[in-house]
């Protein structure tokens, strides 16, 4: 934005002299408009072709100061340039662009509003998982973090429906609000779910009392860090094999095994078997661990041999990454 100031700032500035200059030797020698512009500009651009017409003494004077001004605003643009080039405004600009057109070319992406700690961790496994996404983040240190991690990134109020939209917020599958406070995170709630009604909103929230006021506004999962890591500490305590096991399995990149959730499409052969059967007809390798039922808008998860499979359930799975793909290839 600063460099298309600049630019704007710089053509009017010719303009003006060009104009000032016409003017004058139109007053001053009586020339016409043609005349006093062909002279105006072949001054001001130091190029000196020919004298239009022979000048006067005050015509002289008015060439010499049209030369000074001239010179004066080639070197400020030369100057202007070189200041863009040497401080890396110039190829901010370009690559802020670039990443602007990368952003407009994502579809079923995710966004994640507000780049501190949790944002952190949130974009962080996104990128070891393969999941494209785009942060909206406010504070100019937090966005050079970004760039620096190679992050797509949108400079502004994660709650601006401008932001939104510039980080593809119609296309996108999902929104993580990571904001720091529990009322921003309503507000980016409110706003995403205004332009999109589809996507799944997971937010962040620090006092248990925002859970409603977060849900209201349209989120359809609520986290509450604190909470979280209570249960987690009280976990590794009571049982830590498990704790780590289920560590391994969602975050490990050294192990092949990994739990997945695999939707099942319409038309799929698990249709109307029950988990029973479906292990049976299922990947080699794989174990169904569990049946998620949306009903209502709620999950509702189901771990009896007995439930029956119906289309778009989500069937949580335990494989190898390749075993899983056949899965999903499968339902």
């Amino acid at each position: 934005m600063d460099l298309e100031r600049k630019i704007l700032k710089i053509i009017v500035l010719i303009v003006l002299i060009i104009a000032m200059g016409v003017v004058a030797l139109m007053a001053v020698e009586g020339w016409s408009f043609l005349d006093s512009l062909f002279m105006t500009v072949i001054t001001i651009s130091t190029v000196g072709y020919r004298e239009v017409h022979p000048l006067s003494s005050e015509g002289k004077v008015l060439i010499i100061l049209l030369i000074f001004v001239g010179v004066g605003t080639f070197v400020y643009i030369i100057s202007s340039i070189a200041e863009y080039l040497v401080e890396g405004r110039l190829i901010g600009v370009i690559g802020r662009r670039k990443m602007k057109k990368q952003i407009e070319n994502l579809k079923n992406h995710c966004i994640v509003c507000g780049f501190g700690r949790v944002g952190y961790e949130v974009a962080r496994e996104f990128k070891s998982g393969g999941v494209e996404f785009v942060v909206i983040e406010n504070d100019p240190e937090r966005i050079k973090l970004c760039a620096t991690l190679g992050y797509l990134c949108v400079e502004g109020d994660a709650s601006s429906d401008e932001k939104l939209k510039e980080a593809g917020v119609h296309r996108a599958r999902g929104l993580v609000s990571a904001v720091d406070s529990d009322a921003s995170n309503v507000y980016v709630s409110l706003s995403t779910k205004s332009l999109n009604k589809d996507i799944f909103v997971v937010a962040r929230s620090e006092r248990k009392e925002s859970e409603k006021k977060l849900r209201a506004a349209g989120a359809d999962r609520v986290i509450s860090p604190t909470g979280i890591g209570g249960r987690r500490l009280a976990s590794q305590l009571l049982r830590p094999a498990v704790v780590e096991f289920l560590d391994v399995v969602m975050h490990s990149a050294e192990m092949e095994l990994f739990m997945e959730e695999v939707k099942v499409a319409k038309g799929s052969p698990f249709i109307e078997m029950t988990m029973a059967e479906a292990r049976k007809k299922c990947v080699e390798g794989v174990n169904i661990l569990a049946v998620v039922k949306v009903k209502g808008g709620r999950m509702k998860v189901e771990s009896s041999t007995k439930t029956v499979i119906d289309g778009d359930d989500m069937l949580i799975a335990i494989g190898t990454r390749e075993q899983l793909r056949q899965l999903e290839a499968l339902a």
